[in-house]
């Protein structure tokens, strides 16, 4: 006889999201846009909730309110009447609908929905300069909320962009990174001499200022109009090693619009960045800027001086994928022995992906596993004896239980503060990372010695 079946275990802790809260966090890096869900109430206000904890900002996100009688008869009347609230209330520019778990699995035909609000409320349309409306499936049971983030970028490029006379003016799609990230991101691109859209930008719309007057609208995010033109710009280039070019808004350019995609790593640590910012070299026929240069080699020094400490460190790191394969290749060039690479994603690359990052640089590979959650990383992680974990705050109870330092990075960070001002890329962003790393190393050093050390 075989082995037995094994028997179902239900998700405990997922390492993942679900699918429209990132279709929601694409929609907020675009000017005026509104997101909104096709579905229940409580849908919404769990994903609010939780943005808010890590962003500290406010984060508005409309509902049709879907309830039992509207799982038999459907959700068309709700969602256009949500519609027409939300154009009222808010005058935006943009409304992202995003579908749910419910109005997929009874069948909703939103697209359908949407050309009847046109024809419908043309005049109220009209008097509120015709914002747009993008729709996207992002049913949570069909893939994470980085699926649910990149399929509502490829939604919006395909049903606002459009072609024309070329521009200068670059298109970078980062991926989800921090507000920091992205005001670094511009920062770097400006010292290159160059303009680009960066899509989506949540720089100050998910980081803002202390408002003297209230805004229904945070400020910030991609204007439409570059969206508009992002079909005749020159060139884009998209982070993620993990990513299917088929299923994404740079490939969509490339594909529709004959615009070079330049396909990157996501700029985490130093043999990433050099990538970038070659890319940008070319792109701009200009050398790297000398500011740059010197953080570069402030860096080197960095990991030089930091080696005694990060040498064999035992790592586990999990999160997002793509920020998993960055982090991973930065932990690599520093001496930390990665021994397990995790994520709730499950693309089918990330085991592709790490190796290519991180095939000159470890001897033996480490273990990595896509589509688990907490509870198989646990599994997975006591056997290998970890001395530091890696990634967001929901591994903390496993780096309370091990008694290992915990670095937080990514989203979402719910038990410390600022995790939206967190650096990861670039040069700088691998500074700020090298030195949490050792200094959470060095600190579980000293307060595990029985006598502690105030230097060596």
């Amino acid at each position: 006889m075989g082995k037995p079946a094994k028997s179902y275990v239900s998700t405990t802790n997922a390492c993942k999201l679900c699918k429209p809260l990132g279709a929601c966090l694409a929609f907020k890096g675009i000017e005026g846009a509104v997101p909104y869900l096709h579905g229940s109430q409580g849908c919404a206000t769990y994903m609010r909730r939780y943005i808010i904890s890590h962003f500290r900002e406010p984060m508005d996100i409309a509902s049709s309110s879907l309830g039992e009688k509207h799982a038999i008869y459907g959700g068309g009347p709700n969602l256009k009447l949500g519609l027409k609230n939300v154009i009222t209330k808010y005058d935006c520019r943009l409304v992202g609908i995003a579908t749910t778990c419910l109005t997929e699995t009874i069948g909703d035909d939103t697209p359908m929905y949407l050309n009847e609000f046109r024809r419908e409320f043309k005049d109220l349309l009209d008097s509120h300069d015709s914002p747009e409306l993008v729709s996207v499936s992002t049913p949570s049971y069909s893939g994470t909320h980085m699926e649910g983030f990149h399929e509502a970028l490829r939604a919006v490029v395909d049903q606002i962009s459009r072609s024309g006379p070329r521009h200068s003016r670059i298109t970078i799609m980062p991926g989800f990174v921090s507000p920091a990230d992205t005001r670094y991101l511009k920062e770097i691109i400006g010292d290159f001499g160059m303009s680009a859209t960066i899509f989506p930008d949540i720089s100050t719309s998910l980081d803002g200022v202390a408002a003297v007057v209230y805004e229904k609208l945070a400020s910030g995010g991609v204007p439409l109009s570059e969206i508009r033109e992002m079909g005749a710009s020159p060139a884009s280039l998209e982070f993620g090693r993990t990513l299917d070019k088929a299923h994404t808004a740079a490939g969509l350019l490339e594909n529709d619009y004959h615009i070079p995609c330049y396909s990157l790593g996501t700029p985490v640590g130093l043999r990433e960045t050099d990538r970038f910012f070659e890319t940008l070299s070319s792109l701009s026929h200009s050398p790297i800027p000398e500011k740059h240069e010197m953080e570069r080699g402030r860096l080197i020094d960095a990991y030089v001086d930091a080696h005694k400490y990060s040498f064999g460190v035992r790592a586990v790191v999990y999160g997002e994928e793509d920020l998993v394969v960055g982090l991973t290749s930065f932990l690599a060039e520093i001496g930390v022995k990665v021994v397990l690479c995790a994520s709730g994603g499950e693309s089918g690359r990330l085991k592709e992906a790490v190796g290519s990052v991180t095939t000159d640089l470890l001897s033996e590979p480490p273990i990595v596993v896509e589509g688990v959650d907490f509870h198989e990383i646990a599994e997975i992680a006591e056997r290998l004896h970890p001395d530091i974990l890696i990634g967001n705050s929901k591994g903390y109870h496993l780096a309370r239980r091990w008694g290992v330092p915990f670095v937080r990075v990514g989203f979402p960070i719910h038990d410390r503060f600022g995790g939206q001002r967190i650096l990861h890329l670039g040069y700088r962003g691998a500074q700020s990372l090298l030195d949490g790393i050792v200094n959470a190393v060095i600190e579980t050093r000293q307060e595990a010695s029985d006598i502690g050390y105030t230097y060596y």
